[in-house]
This record gives C-alpha cells, sequence and structure tokens, in this order.
C-alpha cells in the first residue's frame, strides 16, 4: 500500500508522516530527503518546475513501488501539486495537508492545484494527528485489501 501526505511546503507533511509512518510500522519516504540523496551534475532533472515536479513523482513512485515489493507500506510526503503528479505517484490512500493558504514559495503556491478528491483531509494541525489517522487507514485497508 502506498500513502501519500502532501500539500503546501510549511503544512505539516513530514511532521504528520514520520510519526504515522511509525506508527503504522511503514517506511517514511521523505521527497527533500530523497531530492538530496538522488541529486546529481544534471540539476535540469532536480528543479522545481512542473517538468522536475513530474520527476519527482515519478522517483517517489519508484521508491515506494519498490517498499511495497517488498512487502511493506510506504508513507510518502511531498507537495505534489498537481493532479497529474498525483497520478504519476498513483497512491492507494491520499492525506491532504490544507492547513495553511499560501506557502513560502510563489511558485508553487501558483502550481498547487486543489484536489478533487482525497481519502483524508486535514484542514487543521491538531496534537494527535497521527494517532487520529491510523484507525482512518485500518478501515481503509480492510475495505481494499480485505482485512489485511
Amino acid at each position: 500500500m502506498k500513502i501519500l501526505i502532501f500539500g503546501l511546503p510549511g503544512s505539516g507533511k513530514t511532521t504528520l508522516a514520520k510519526p504515522f509512518a511509525d506508527l503504522f510500522g511503514a517506511v517514511h519516504i521523505n521527497a527533500d530527503a530523497v531530492r538530496t540523496q538522488y541529486e546529481g551534475p544534471d540539476m535540469t532533472k532536480w528543479d522545481f518546475s512542473l517538468e522536475g515536479r513530474m520527476q519527482q513523482a515519478q522517483r517517489m513512485r519508484h521508491l515506494a513501488d519498490g517498499v511495497v515489493m517488498a512487502g511493506k507500506i510506504a508513507v510518502a510526503d511531498f507537495v505534489c501539486p498537481t493532479e497529474e503528479a498525483r497520478k504519476v505517484f498513483a497512491p492507494d490512500f491520499t492525506v491532504w495537508m490544507d492547513t495553511i493558504s499560501r506557502g513560502r514559495y510563489e511558485d508553487t503556491n501558483d502550481m498547487f492545484e486543489t484536489p478533487e478528491q482525497v481519502d483524508y483531509h486535514v484542514s487543521q494541525w491538531f496534537n494527535n494527528t497521527p494517532e487520529a489517522l491510523l484507525p482512518v487507514v485500518n478501515r481503509f485497508m480492510g475495505k481494499q485489501y480485505d482485512g489485511l
């Protein structure tokens, strides 16, 4: 199972994803860490243009698919600003961190598309957000994966 936690920079994606992955026994994949780890000499592949973000969605999908193939649950957190990028990542479950109206980067604000559909919408942060999300995902998995 691939879980995507997405939203504007500063919305709390990593703040939710890391403890949630720990609670769930999942593998956390953070986009900032991935960009740093895979940074190469051809920076056009790693920029924050629409094309660069699509490449990042593909990288994140590749890593998350590997986690799933290994029999684990992947919890990926990254901006994933467009519907197209979200489709490229192909999550099984989505969490939209909608806790801020504008992020710190204007180009990202301009590019970010309100999602058409999400499985869980966090409109404001609260102290036990990771714990509150756990039963929601468990119920989803019960429906989707026949109790796995």
